[in-house]
């Protein structure tokens, strides 16, 4: 294989150093962002699927597909206090506007379709209320606790500000909260998938229910 994958490469190192690789680890249903911490080997097997036939479609990918200059971006050497920028800017902006739009044409399809799929909708919607409450907690502490002790401390790295107030210990208190909180929603995803069969829609979907579908398949 001439690209720099193998089967105990970890899944969050495959999409940093190839942002390209995104679709082909989306399509095959492996999480790169909650479960990125497990090898390629552990995700595939967690799939069900063949370590050597994911290797072959990252190959194909790759090796015929560079990335464009949005996603060539080695975040690997932005500095902490950027990468907290861009998430806040970027992802935050994103969850705040998507996460009401999609509560309301949630409940749009609800009210139009519970005669025939009111089941799975429910507990779609039992899935998708767990996920909006905790994300909004979650995006609040990154935002009032662990970013601004990020920017804090790498301010007095570079001589520009005092050492910030450590009330919750160490740093590494905040993370490993911020990780539980990932796996919780990376589990919340996955059972919404799971619900919606893949977010596909049925036969008689209207145009507010494949606007839901398409809006929770880009949340996730």
């Amino acid at each position: 294989m001439n690209i720099d994958i193998t089967s105990s490469t970890t899944v969050k190192d495959i999409v940093v150093r190839h942002p390209q690789a995104r679709h082909v680890l989306e399509t095959l249903g492996i999480d790169y962002c909650c479960g990125g911490k497990a090898t390629l080997a552990q995700a595939a097997k967690q799939a069900g699927l063949s370590t050597d036939q994911i290797l072959a479609d990252l190959e194909q990918v790759l090796t015929t597909n560079p990335p464009d200059a949005a996603l060539a971006r080695d975040w690997s050497s932005v500095s902490p206090t950027d990468l907290a920028d861009h998430v806040e800017q970027t992802h935050h902006v994103f969850m705040k506007e998507q996460l009401p739009r999609l509560a309301g044409l949630l409940a749009k399809t609800i009210q139009a379709h519970h005669e025939h799929h009111g089941q799975m909708l429910e507990q779609l919607r039992r899935h998708y209320t767990s996920l909006k409450t905790d994300i909004e907690m979650h995006l609040a502490k990154e935002e009032q606790i662990l970013f601004p002790l990020i920017r804090k401390m790498e301010a007095c790295e570079q001589d520009r500000g005092p050492a910030p107030e450590m009330h919750c210990g160490s740093i590494a208190n905040p993370i490993r909260q911020m990780e539980h909180e990932h796996n919780v929603a990376g589990d919340l995803l996955a059972q919404m998938r799971h619900v919606t069969k893949g977010y596909t829609l049925p036969s008689d979907a209207c145009p507010t229910f494949t606007a839901l579908y398409e809006g929770l398949d880009a949340l996730e």
